[in-house]
């Protein structure tokens, strides 16, 4: 069975990946010329989705690597004194 973490990252990555080709397959329908060739104004949107893509995983990672930290599988060393200076 997968774990509650693993399906709600597999579930929010593969909603991304189709929001991207949903917006790909957009652009290339509005700014698709008849000779399957893209307009200038569609390749920069294209550009644009690209940059966008890779911001709003990044965003979503961050997003989920916060809301699914969990304070006792050990990874906060608040409490660790070797972690902390001597000084």
């Amino acid at each position: 069975m997968i774990e509650r973490e693993q399906l709600i990252e597999i579930v929010v990555s593969v909603s991304t990946v189709i929001l991207m080709l949903g917006a790909m397959m957009s652009i290339g329908n509005e700014y698709g010329a008849n000779n399957s060739n893209l307009s200038p104004e569609g390749g920069q949107l294209l550009v644009f989705s690209i940059i966008g893509f890779i911001l709003l995983l990044t965003i979503v990672g961050f997003v989920l690597a916060f809301v699914m930290n969990d304070a006792d599988d050990g990874l906060e060393t608040d409490g660790d004194s070797d972690a902390q200076s001597s000084a």
